[in-house]
């Protein structure tokens, strides 16, 4: 037999064992077999290094959670929608309060921010239809079927109030005609319908968030509605105080500084009822740096606001600072998730903590948990 190079590597050659051919067997097939030493497979060559197994390793690198396909555009709606929720309460408020100027503002301010931001959503999805199809049926149990009610639902009845303002900016020369009476004799119903779909159009958002996979979303579910609506409600404050003549911002400086410590407070609560890993993303990266300055900016609007609401340039500022906190707080939130996902770790690394706190505490007997 030839020596090859390989045969060094091989280890030595037990001897040999030679069986008698059993009854009715022939030792020729048997000495074949032996010719070519041990079957056990003892003498093969080592071919793969001993390797360890990484157990946060994905399956063909891919991500244990699969990011949603969410860009800028839908940051931007979460922004916008706030917003007009937002202004919508105000509007209404200051219609019951007599503030016709605050009034207009506002009504004007949730039409253009609900309707730019429906844009920035629809460039999300890609295709106008797309839309459309998510308003064919209404699943309760599904946050995005009952979002796309609400901010459809939430867009006629600003429409309307919409129209109803412009048609006395111009002094009534938009073309009703005869429906002048009847659009007009509807201000009130829609107005109050506006107030009562501005803190849904608001707060879904932060549901729709949670109700994901994503690690940092569905860890934040419980606080994220609360911390969108405190988003929004600064954010109002500050359009407010932009856009209105100070003698009128008082409800929107009331807002603003309860939306500024409503958010600080609902952000900090999040973190700490989350997992290290979970609230990594928040606080680190680029998402952790536009919360943080979301944070400082929310802050110095409302100090600002305390302090010099009742000046025009001081509350113009103010307005601006917490219109951009409301801003980076959406932008940031959005890219932690996104950033979440990415590490293995965020996903198994809290749910294998949960599993055993469900074990100490005596959890054994559901579908999660096992004795074993």
């Amino acid at each position: 037999m030839s020596i090859t190079p390989l045969d060094a590597d091989r280890p030595p050659e037990g001897p040999r064992r030679r069986r008698r051919p059993g009854p009715g067997r022939t030792g020729r097939r048997r000495r074949s077999i032996d010719q070519l030493g041990s079957t056990d497979g003892g003498r093969e060559q080592a071919v793969v290094e001993d390797v360890e197994v990484d157990p946060y390793d994905s399956y063909y690198g891919r991500p244990v959670v699969k990011a949603p396909p969410w860009r800028a555009p839908i940051a931007v709606y979460l922004f916008l929608g706030g917003l007009a929720g937002g202004s919508g309460i105000l509007a209404t408020g200051a219609q019951l309060t007599q503030r016709p100027v605050l009034r207009r503002t506002a009504r004007l301010t949730a039409l253009g921010a609900l309707g730019v931001g429906t844009v920035a959503l629809i460039e999300d999805l890609g295709r106008p239809e797309r839309f459309l199809n998510m308003m064919r049926t209404l699943k309760i149990s599904s946050p995005m079927s009952v979002g796309s009610w609400i901010l459809g639902s939430f867009g006629v009845v600003s429409g309307v109030l919409g129209a109803i303002e412009v048609d006395r900016m111009t002094g009534e020369r938009i073309p009703l005609g005869p429906l002048r009476p009847l659009v007009h004799g509807t201000e009130t119903p829609a107005a109050l319908a506006q107030a009562a779909l501005g803190p849904l159009l608001a707060s879904y958002t932060g549901a729709l968030l949670g109700d994901t996979a994503v690690p940092t979303w569905a860890a934040g579910r419980k606080h994220l509605s609360a911390l969108f609506v405190s988003s929004a409600t600064l954010a109002t404050g500050g359009a407010a105080m932009l856009t209105a003549p100070v003698s009128e911002t008082r409800p929107a400086r009331l807002l603003a500084v309860a939306g500024v410590a409503g958010d600080v407070v609902s952000l900090r609560a999040m973190k700490a009822s989350m997992h290290p890993l979970e609230a990594e993303p928040l606080e680190t990266g680029r998402p952790g740096t536009m919360l943080r300055w979301a944070e400082r900016l929310a802050v110095a609007g409302a100090l600002g606001t305390v302090l010099g609401g009742r000046h025009r340039a001081v509350a113009a500022a103010s307005g601006a600072a917490l219109l951009a906190a409301s801003a980076l707080t959406r932008f940031g939130v959005l890219e932690a998730g996104l950033e979440s996902v990415k590490d293995p770790r965020r996903v198994i690394e809290p749910q294998k903590a949960r599993l055993a706190a469900r074990r100490d505490a005596g959890i054994t007997d559901d579908s999660i948990t096992t004795v074993g």
